[in-house]
This record gives structure tokens, sequence and C-alpha cells, in this order.
């Protein structure tokens, strides 16, 4: 028999595991930075194995999901979490921490892989939706509570090391939950099948759908990621401002279920969208404590992003089951992967330009951060337009959740 509540309170502790090893690590980088003496580029190469070992385990957890079970994926996640996590205390190099940060990467996309359909398959209509929201809480929930550890362990003079010890507790937290649980069967005979999850893949929705993901997981991890680099000499504490995003993040995505059922799908996406980029254009015009306040515009824009892609597949498309689920966030990730160094370069690159200029000390900061932050603003403009055009063909069409309310 399945147990619902605790593969779901499983869920959410792996999550925050993949939350703190996210805001902790972020956190850090200065630290890592002097420590190694790497440069923004080669942090960011660093980061892009997080986003790296994701999609890899994300698209074969998918692969592998109605074979090998939920329960199995999530013992390897485990497996790869602890290693990781105990290497990168303990590994002392560039090429150790890309090592490292590439299998707590994997773990993380196991997480994805078994969570994320688990929750499809067991709830059903509306309420689907609200769990899933409520299950992606916990990723921007977790990240507040790496960023304010952080920021206090950082302040006081604690060691990186040490802070990347706590990951270990939420950890060893969801291996006891899911230890000897039942997980439940797909809902659709084709969403547990190989060849009906290629077929409804090769739909132009699930096409646009992926272009769409790409944009939105850059629109939210392209500033957060950095966000102690782009936003120091802000006016405002960086990993607080980390910590007032995500949990502006965590609550909205509670009520996620309520704000669907009042605006669709689309429409929560689509008004995303335009949130996140009037959010991102404010940062690069406004610094002092006023920053806080644009931190919760920019929060409410990207909140939905996440869950709500994973929902559209889970009810618009879901003949593509876990397989598409897990493609579709592992897209997202990929493209982190390929975006990290890159974001990197353009903040090495507006560094120079600043000191060209004759910037110096926390002006040419604050312009290298405001620069970076007005091209990754392009992300949310494009989905303006993509969300606009998804709005209007879904309109009068009905998903999952909607057939199985009437």
């Amino acid at each position: 028999m399945t147990n619902e509540k605790r593969l779901f309170y499983g869920s959410c502790f792996a999550l925050i595991t993949t939350a703190l090893s996210f805001s902790i690590r972020a956190g850090i980088l200065p630290q890592l930075g002097e420590e190694l003496n790497l440069d923004a580029e080669q942090l960011g190469q660093i980061n892009s194995m997080w986003f790296f070992g994701f999609p890899i385990s994300m698209v074969v957890g998918g692969l592998i999901y109605h074979t090998v079970g939920g329960k199995a994926i999530m013992q390897f996640a485990f497996f790869a979490h602890a290693v990781g996590i105990i290497m990168t205390i303990y590994s002392g190099s560039y090429m150790g921490l890309m090592i490292s940060t590439f299998l707590v990467g994997l773990g993380n996309g196991c997480t994805e892989a078994a969570c994320n359909p688990m929750i499809a398959d067991t709830y059903e209509g509306n309420t689907m939706s609200k769990m899933m929201n409520r299950f992606h809480m916990w990723f921007p929930g977790g990240i507040v509570i790496g960023a304010v550890i952080s920021y206090f362990m950082t302040g006081a003079g604690t060691s990186w090391q040490a802070q990347i010890w706590l990951i270990l507790i939420p950890t060893i937290i969801y291996a006891y939950l899911f230890w000897g649980q039942e997980w439940p069967t797909s809902k659709t005979e084709e969403g547990g099948t190989l060849s009906g999850n290629l077929k409804a893949m090769i739909s132009p929705l699930f096409i646009f759908m992926l272009v769409c993901m790409w944009f939105t997981a850059q629109s939210e991890f392209g500033p957060t990621q950095w966000v102690e680099l782009i936003l120091k000499s802000s006016g405002a504490a960086p990993m607080l401002v980390l910590a007032l995003i995500t949990g502006t993040m965590a609550v909205a995505r509670f009520f996620g279920g309520n704000v669907v059922s009042q605006f669709n799908t689309t429409g929560v996406l689509l008004i995303s969208a335009i949130l996140a980029t009037v959010g991102l254009f404010l940062f690069t015009q406004i610094t002092g404590p006023a920053v806080y306040a644009v931190a919760i515009v920019y929060a409410l824009g990207v909140a939905y992003f996440w869950p709500n892609m994973i929902g559209f597949i889970a009810d618009y498309i879901p003949e593509s089951g876990a397989l598409g689920m897990s493609v579709v966030g592992a897209l997202g990730m990929l493209s982190s992967y390929f975006m990290q160094p890159i974001i990197g370069r353009w903040i090495d690159g507006n560094r120079l330009a600043g000191e060209a200029e004759g910037l110096a000390g926390d002006a040419l900061e604050l312009f290298t951060g405001q620069e970076t932050l007005s091209t990754i603003m392009y992300f949310p403009i494009v989905l303006i337009v993509l969300f606009g055009v998804l709005y209007f063909w879904m309109k009068g069409k009905s998903s999952v959740s909607e057939r199985a309310a009437h």
C-alpha cells in the first residue's frame, strides 16, 4: 500500500537537499574564489557542473522510471548526494569541485525524475496542481534556509566546509522517509510506455514548451546563482535578497493551486514573465533598501515558472509520462550548464568595461552587476512573447485536470 504522505514529505526533504546545495554554494562562491584563486568564469564552470549532472540523471531517470521504479532512483540520489557533499568538503581543488558538484547535480536530477511523476500519478485534478506547486515550494523554501544559514555563518567567519556539511541533514531525512515505501503506478497506459512517451514528445506543443523552458530556467537561475557577486554593492545584503526572493517564491507556490485555478496555467505563465521582466529592470535602476522591495516583484515573477512548466506537461501532454516531465526539467538545467560560464564571462567583461571607464570599488561592482542584469533581462522579455503565443494557442483546450473535474 502506498503511503502518500510519507512519499510526499520524503520528496520535499529531497528537494530541500537540492535547494541547500544551490544556495549555500551561491553563498560560498567568494570564499571559494579567494581560497583557490578562481575567477568568475572558473566559478561559473564549477556551477555549471551542478546544472550538467542534473539533466543527465533526469533524462535517464525518466527513461527507467517505469522499469526500475522511483524507489531505486532515489536510492541512487542518496548515494550521489552523500558522496558529492563529502567530496566537495575534502576535494580542495578546482577539478575536485568540478567532479563533486557534478555528483550533487546527479542526485538533484534523480529527485526531480522520481518525485514529479510520483506526485502526478498520486493526485488528481486541481489537487495535482496544488501538490506539484507545494512540492516545488521547497526549492525556494530550502534556498531561504540555506541563504540565511550561509549569511550568518559567513559573517561569523565559519568555513565554507562547515556550511556544506549541513546539506547532509535533509539528505539523511529523505533517505529515512523513502525507506521501504511503495510507489504509485502511472495514470495512463501511454504514460507508462516508452513508445507512448516518445510519440507525445515529438508534438509541436511539447517542442514549443522545451524552447520556453530554456528561457524560464535562465530567468530564475541566471540572477539567483550569482546573487552574491551581482548584488554585493547594490546597497542590500545579497544573501538576504536571495532569502527574500526565495521566501516569497515559497509562499507564492504554497498558494499556487488557487492561483492556477483562477488564471489557468498559461495565464499564470504569461503574468509571471511580465513580472520577472519588471523585477529585473528595476534591479538595474534601484539601489539601497528599495532593492528588497524589487526582490519581491522579481520573486512573484519567477515563482510559478518551474512547477507550472512541469504541471503543464502533466496536464496537457500526459502521454509523455515521467520521461516528458524529466526531459522538460532536464532542458531547463542543461540551459544553465551552458549559460553559467557565459554569465561568468559577462560579469568579467562588464567589470573590465567598468575599469576602462575609470570605475573602482563599490561603483565598479555596482556597474558590473547592473550591466549583467540588463543582459539577463532579455530572457523574460522573450518569454512574454512565447507565453503570449501559448495563451492564445491553448485557449479553449481542456487539460486532464479540467476533464477530471467535469
